[in-house]
């Protein structure tokens, strides 16, 4: 402005004509959209399979606890098949070529010399004879989960020849079949375990941490005595105590029952901490000034808040039950044959002259280790997807 006057060669004002969109701001690409719009599981499933480790292992327990349903159909010989001409016969090898051709997989004739220096049978293959490994062929006769008669197995050897992939015990006895037949036994004890330790943590653990006072103190000391006591001396000592008379299905349920019985306290006490600090929040007042009732407010408020340790707990809780019961068979004191189990299996190992001189007694070993290790990654992916916010 010169004089009082307006500058007549200012710029004129620019209007833009478009109609006025108040969230062009606020615009979200489809990606972004997608994401703030997704339901909180959504979010946890994104997340989790991203961790590759973890998802890998979820599809192995989960191949896993279902071949536990068809295991008479996995296995290639019966759970008490015997074949006495074939004691104590090392794995045998799987062959796809010979003398230089293709011939799909077989194995060659197994036999055996007796060794008078060593007092043992020594077993070689017998290459002028090669019998095909068929698939889906008749074999011992089952009853599928109990109440559908069957001969078929996946695989065997033609002319219901030897096929022991991991060998045989000193009844003669298939190692393989039997690994696969003790996994039921083994994976359902810690589902069954973990179901009733995870009802007691969370029933006692929950009272103390929201009730406090009395009730808060009792299970305390209930816990600091149970905790008192070392831990494998105490199976024992519980275990020894199942009367011999009982069916090994009742066996089962006491185990099961003793390492549930034993195993709840470190949950108690987390779930007792974690709602003592929440129980505090706003939202937590918010709810009991609505009226909401005790339960639901632990179920719907509180135990949300800390899903993600309960998540870590179950997982590394189930594995510790599987070591716990094989810990025990393999001394003696758990389940005990006819029952067959990874542990069970492995107490044929104690012996080690017997581990010296015939090592695969001691492959039920692997498949424990390997269920340990995918529980364990398993639940590392599982308490990070329990929080998806969180990077």
């Amino acid at each position: 402005m010169s004089n009082g006057q307006p500058n007549s060669a200012a710029a004129p004002h620019y209007v833009n004509p478009a109609p006025f969109n108040p969230h062009s701001i606020e615009q979200l690409s489809e990606e972004q959209e997608r994401y703030f719009l997704a339901s909180q599981w959504q979010l946890m499933y994104w997340k989790f399979r991203r961790h590759r480790l973890a998802v890998i292992s979820g599809l192995f327990l989960v191949l896993l606890y279902a071949s536990t349903l068809i295991a008479e159909f996995l296995a290639p010989y019966g759970l008490d098949s015997r074949d006495s001409d074939h004691i104590y016969s090392p794995p045998q090898s799987v062959h796809f070529f010979h003398e230089g051709q293709w011939q799909g997989p077989f194995v060659y004739g197994w036999g055996y010399t007796l060794n008078m220096d060593k007092l043992l049978r020594e077993y070689k293959e017998d290459r002028s004879q090669r019998y095909p490994i068929e698939f889906f062929c008749d074999g011992d006769p089952y009853y599928l989960l109990g109440m559908v008669y069957s001969r078929t197995h996946l695989f065997c050897a033609a002319d219901n020849k030897p096929l022991y992939l991991l060998g045989t015990d000193r009844l003669g006895r298939d190692m393989l079949s039997r690994i696969i037949y003790g996994a039921r036994i083994s994976l359902t004890i810690g589902l069954i375990g973990i179901a009733l330790s995870f009802t007691l943590g969370l029933l006692l653990g929950g009272l103390a941490g929201y009730y406090g006072g009395w009730i808060d103190a009792t299970v305390q000391r209930l816990i600091e005595v149970i905790r008192s006591f070392p831990e494998l001396p105490l199976w024992m000592a519980l275990s020894a105590i199942l009367p011999v008379t009982w069916s090994p299905l009742w066996v089962f349920f006491g185990i099961t029952l003793i390492l549930a019985l034993l195993d709840w306290t470190g949950l108690a006490r987390a779930v007792r901490s974690k709602i003592m600090a929440l129980r505090e929040e706003d939202y937590c007042s918010a709810a009991i000034l609505m009226g909401a009732k005790p339960a639901r407010i632990v179920r719907r408020h509180l135990l949300p808040g800390f899903a993600s340790h309960l998540i870590a707990s179950a997982s590394l809780s189930i594995p510790s039950m599987i070591l716990g019961e094989t810990a025990l068979s393999f001394l003696g004191l758990g389940l005990r044959p006819p029952i067959t189990s990874w542990g069970v299996l492995l107490n044929e190992a104690q012996n080690i002259n017997v581990v010296a001189i015939y090592p695969w007694l001691m492959l039920p070993v692997l498949p424990v280790i390997l269920v340990i290790l995918a529980f364990n990654f398993l639940g590392d992916g599982l308490r990070d997807a329990a929080d998806p916010y969180k990077h």
